[in-house]
């Protein structure tokens, strides 16, 4: 059996492409409110869009144990696999991928754990990747390799409609979502080193649309790429994104993918996020 790809919950593919490629995801918990779920199996993105209109809001997530990482490695592995490559959204904002390197750790070197520093189809570009090098017959280091040079060619970029949910869960300082409150502006952020950094300010949701545009674009360069698109609960800024996007890139643009952000993203971004990922190929 070939080598097996292991991602989490925060990568967001489209069921299909988990399906098609066998992929195994693991998901993070989410806590709205005092209600306890794991994302994507009990808790979705309506459920985390309710819980962040409410008046009083409390969301927080937590990562995987590493025994149920252990436990997936070890189910695969006794399945027939030859060895797991693990991708995981940026260590910058989850003990995700500690958690993962703790349980290969326990089990042996037939595990590779990568952080794709990253998070969304920022991650889950990279697990295609893995994914695809799987299909071309490669061993377990052609496997990781695939992800990591993904990781190099993948960019992302969002914008939120106020740092506050970023403040509130340590993913930005208070320094930061002060200033933007205080001039009311709309923050569009990038992660390029796996941490989340502010890129540009506007001041109106239909020039933070534009300019994720333009900074898409730019990402993308000479190159022939594919393209995700993130929201939640803005399906009209996302429509808008890829309009734009088809448009401006034309045959250079092979795939693209929308989906809404899950709970554990939704936590921390806020309703009406829209966010691009470009992925060179």
């Amino acid at each position: 059996m070939p080598v097996a790809v292991v991602t989490d919950s925060t990568a967001y593919l489209p069921p299909e492409l988990v399906r098609a490629h066998r992929l195994t995801v693991v998901p993070l918990t989410v806590v709205l409110n005092g209600a306890e779920g794991l994302e994507g199996i009990e808790t979705f993105p309506a459920d985390a869009t309710r819980a962040l209109g409410g008046r009083r809001v409390s969301a927080s997530t937590s990562r995987p144990a590493p025994e149920q990482f252990a436990q997936v490695y070890r189910e695969l592995l006794a399945g027939g696999a030859d060895g797991v490559v693990s991708v995981h959204l940026s260590a910058e904002l989850s003990g995700t991928v500690e958690a993962a390197r703790l349980a290969a750790t326990e089990i042996g070197d037939r595990i590779a754990v990568v952080d794709s520093r990253s998070t969304g189809m920022g991650l889950g570009f990279p697990v295609l990747a893995a994914a695809a090098a799987v299909d071309r017959g490669a061993d377990l280091d052609g496997v990781r390799q695939a992800a990591i040079d993904a990781i190099a060619r993948t960019t992302i970029f969002f914008y939120v409609d106020t740092l506050e949910f970023l403040r509130r869960g340590g993913r930005i300082n208070a320094a930061e979502a002060l200033f933007g409150t205080a001039l009311s502006v709309k923050p569009i952020m990038h992660m390029p080193d796996g941490a989340i950094v502010v890129k540009d300010k506007v001041r109106t949701a239909s020039r933070g649309v534009a300019r994720l545009v333009d900074l898409a674009v730019e990402a993308a360069g000479d190159a022939e790429v594919d393209l995700a698109v993130h929201h939640l609960a803005a399906p009209q800024r996302a429509e808008q994104l890829v309009t734009a996007l088809t448009e401006r890139l034309g045959d250079r643009l092979h795939d693209t993918y929308v989906t809404e952000a899950g709970a554990v993203v939704a936590a921390h971004a806020g309703p009406g996020l829209a966010c691009v990922v470009v992925h060179r190929r």
